[in-house]
């Protein structure tokens, strides 16, 4: 039975006190309300205590309390999870935030970051080395939840998923054990991890192979939505027969306000976000046949690869409440289009969207079993998000993203890109990871036989 952290001995709390490095917070802390709130502002829970790690140590202190204990850990990197698995009720929270830094080496152009970084601090660091490592679309999620979880981004068609670019990675296991993982130590293990989220280990190091990019040819352009199914129709033949340095995301959504000019505020549109890395002289050829579209609005140019990746930010803040759901696609065809503009047509709130990443390039030509990934052969990976600054919309926009999903869902795959899904169950993770399931459930078993990593997409030990 889970023990509650209130009901253990003070001496207990007091020795482990002492053997931290890093910041421990109670309810009664001043400083309480403000560490419990994650990016999703719907997420409501209240940890017990949180252990703010500023090294490894801390680290391995913290799981060895929690197992000795029988206490509910949970552990939180950037704090983006959709579901807020990051947190727990009554349970411990292992914060990594206080293990941050960004080391390149420039003589084969990798990249070690500490496992509580963002990626806008990892663009800040490998950018002055004109290097990137394939990432999202926002800039302050957490480098450990989208890499476990396998990383879809602006680079995906080039350099695959984050997980692809995944070299090496330092974790600290259920029993407390410290091990480096790699395609030659502990491989079954380094395989579970790209792919397999945070069921196996908590990790405190990331080492990434770096990508020559400085500068990037992108940006948004908008068609009214009522042209949803043409520029849907095109856009899927277009995109993945686009060489691999041109990756572009579909979307429906509403111009919510500035930085947009003014006629655009309110209005709905079908939109594709572009990311272009290949020669910079020929950009403008390579968007010829998306300007003979007339979109209404563009806004294409060069710019350094942390500006696309700081684009939206300033419109998708933390805190706000977010509700989403996610599934993979092989196609667009013609009743999906109906039902993206349909549902596009009645986006509720401003900033509420769909987006459709692509999977093909790069992404799409690793094995279906290389990594627990099992998606490779989908097309786009598809998310809906509603979200709002006031509460109490919160049911208006969990509706329309319900009702969109399940229009949706009978065109799909069947399972959803993990890190874009809320906390929905077994079912929908097994059905995530497909013919990997039960490779990753016996990897569970040798690694966390009782499931103590469990506040997460969770994989449960095989029996």
């Amino acid at each position: 039975m889970v023990r509650h952290v209130k009901d253990l001995d003070p001496t207990l709390m007091d020795e482990f006190s002492a053997g931290i490095r890093g910041e421990i917070i109670r309810p009664e802390d001043e400083a309480y309300d403000e560490t419990r709130k994650v990016y999703n502002g719907m997420i409501d829970k209240r940890p017990a205590l949180f252990v703010k790690c500023v090294d490894v140590a801390d680290v391995i202190y913290t799981v060895n309390f929690c197992r000795e204990n029988n206490l509910l850990l949970a552990v939180r990197g950037g704090g983006h999870n959709a579901g807020g698995l990051g947190l727990c009720d009554d349970g411990v929270v292992l914060d990594l935030s206080g293990i941050k830094y960004v080391r390149v080496n420039v003589e084969d152009n990798t990249v070690r970051v500490g496992g509580g970084n963002l990626w806008g601090e990892v663009d800040h660091g490998t950018h002055p080395f004109g290097l990137a490592v394939p990432a999202g679309i926002i800039s302050t999620t957490g480098v450990g939840g989208l890499t476990l979880g396998g990383g879809v981004g602006h680079l995906s068609r080039k350099y695959g998923l984050t997980i692809d670019n995944l070299l090496e990675a330092d974790m600290v296991l259920a029993d407390g054990s410290f091990v480096t993982v790699n395609e030659k130590q502990h491989e079954d293990l380094f395989w579970a991890i790209r792919g397999g989220g945070g069921n196996f280990g908590i990790v405190t190091s990331f080492k990434f192979q770096g990508h020559p990019v400085k500068t990037v040819f992108g940006g948004p352009t908008l068609w009214p939505i009522e042209k949803t199914d043409e520029i849907m129709t095109w856009y899927h033949e277009f995109i993945h027969q686009a060489p691999d340095e041109l990756n572009g995301f579909a979307a429906t959504m509403i111009i919510p306000g500035p930085p947009f000019p003014e006629h655009l505020h309110g209005k709905q549109f079908c939109a594709v976000v572009w990311c272009y890395v290949g020669d910079m002289s020929k950009a403008k050829a390579v968007f010829e046949p998306v300007l003979a579209l007339n979109p209404l609005f563009e806004h294409l140019g060069e710019m350094p690869y942390p500006a696309i990746q700081t684009m939206f930010d300033g419109l998708l803040t933390p805190g706000m409440q977010w509700y989403w759901r996610a599934d993979f696609f092989d196609e667009l065809g013609p009743e999906a289009r109906s039902q993206h503009l349909k549902f596009g047509s009645s986006i509720p709130t401003p900033l509420s969207q769909m987006h459709l990443y692509p999977i093909s390039g790069a992404a799409g030509r690793v094995g279906k079993e290389a990594t627990p990934w099992a998606y490779r052969n989908a097309k786009y990976a598809g998310v809906i998000v509603g979200i709002e600054t006031n509460p109490a919309n919160n049911n208006t926009i969990i509706k329309w993203c319900k009702d969109y999903w399940e229009a949706l869902h009978p065109y799909s795959l069947g399972g959803a890109y993990s890190n874009f899904m809320m906390d929905e169950g077994q079912e929908r993770v097994k059905a995530s990871y497909r013919y990997n399931y039960d490779k990753l459930t016996k990897i569970k078993k040798k690694y966390d036989p009782t499931n103590f990593f469990r506040v997460n997409q969770n994989i449960q030990p095989a029996s």
